[in-house]
Formats: structure tokens, sequence, C-alpha cells
């Protein structure tokens, strides 16, 4: 099993309490950034890009700039993207669209979506900090791709890896994403473990102190 698979498996709390035991505590980006459906789970390596407002652009010139966006993004990753505004949505359901079509696994954004109904029915994975019916055209362009960005604190590289579900978006530094998710699957198994001891009638300290996890 390819290794976006194994760790779609696990779940966002899990790969944080393995990235702190490592070292990497700052991993976890704000809670702002919340999933369209929260029943949809995102897993995948990064793709990263950034752009600025600019208002001096015409319309024409900001939807060459956001196709062309939307061109390089690359099949079977997850868009992470730092628009350094939240003035206008950086996703709606036509990009959505083109993008799943794409092969692109997700879009997660420091910033606005809208087009949410469409998108809800679309089924693409898509993390954001609010909804607005303002668009990029005539304020936005993008100006770097594939290189680190930073949301909330937290360093992103092309190449890192994440996981984002209803409880939030975790990233992992893509040099040890192969024994995160291996570590994590680790963690699920001795956690399953745990609940079957506290059903069995284990008491919850004794179980804790047993298997070291809780």
């Amino acid at each position: 099993m390819d290794l976006t698979k194994r760790l779609e498996k696990c779940y966002a709390a899990a790969v944080h309490d393995v990235l702190r035991a490592m070292g990497h505590p700052n991993c976890v980006l704000p809670h702002t950034i919340k999933p369209l459906d929260p029943t949809k789970k995102l897993a995948g390596e990064i793709y990263t890009v950034s752009g600025f407002i600019d208002q001096t652009r015409d319309a024409h010139d900001t939807l060459v700039q956001w196709t062309g966006l939307l061109s390089k993004a690359p099949s079977g990753k997850v868009m992470v993207c730092q628009p350094n505004t939240h003035m206008v949505a950086l996703m709606g359901e036509l990009s959505a669209e083109t993008l799943q079509h794409k092969g692109v696994l997700g879009y997660v954004v420091d910033g606005g979506c809208r087009d949410t109904d469409f998108i809800l029915k679309l089924g693409f994975p898509v993390f954001c900090s609010f909804n607005t019916p303002a668009d990029i055209v005539g304020r936005w362009v993008p100006d770097r791709f594939g290189e680190p960005i930073t949301i909330g604190g937290v360093t992103i590289s092309t190449g890192d890896w994440l996981l984002a579900d209803r409880d939030g978006v975790v990233i992992i530094p893509g040099k040890i994403a192969a024994e995160v998710v291996t570590k994590t699957e680790q963690v699920l198994m001795t956690e399953s473990k745990v609940r079957s001891a506290i059903l069995g009638g284990m008491d919850p300290q004794e179980a804790y102190l047993k298997f070291g996890k809780f």
C-alpha cells in the first residue's frame, strides 16, 4: 500500500502525537482552517503556492495568472496555498472541478472559498478559513510555486505531507513522512489494545500503565 493510502487510514490527532514525541510539536495549522465537508479526510504529499493582493491588475491578467496556477497543479498531490489575504476566495466551483479532473487530491488554503454548495456536490476536499462570494478577479495574483510557505507559524515545503480531518490539519516533514506513518500505525494498534482492555473490565489507569498509551 502506498504512503498516501496508509496515511489516509490514520487520523490527525494520532499523527500529531507521534510528531510531538519525535520533537516536532509545531505541526498543526491554525484551527480556523476547517473542512468544507467535515466527513472528508485529506492525505497526501504537498505542493505549495502563494500570492498577494494586487488591485492594479485588470480582470484578464488576474484570470490568466489564476488559470496558470491551476495548470501547474500536479496530479496526485495536495495543493496548499498561502494567499496572504483574507479579502477574497481562493477556491471556487470551476477551479475545484478543474483540480479534481487533473487528479489533484485536495486543496488547503489559509484564506477563503466560495461556491460551497457546488464544491460539496463535487466531493473535492477543500479546507479553508472562511467563505465569501468575493473572487480574485482584478484583485489577486500568485507569485511563487513549489517554494516554502508559512501558515500560522508552521513552515510548509513542497514534498512535505499532510493529514487533514475534522480535527484539523497536521503537516509532516517530508524527510520523516514514512517513519511518522509507520509509528502512527503502531499507535493505532496500541490504542486498540487499550480500548479492548478497558471494555473488557481493566481499570483505565492500569491499562495506561500496561500499554503506555491513552
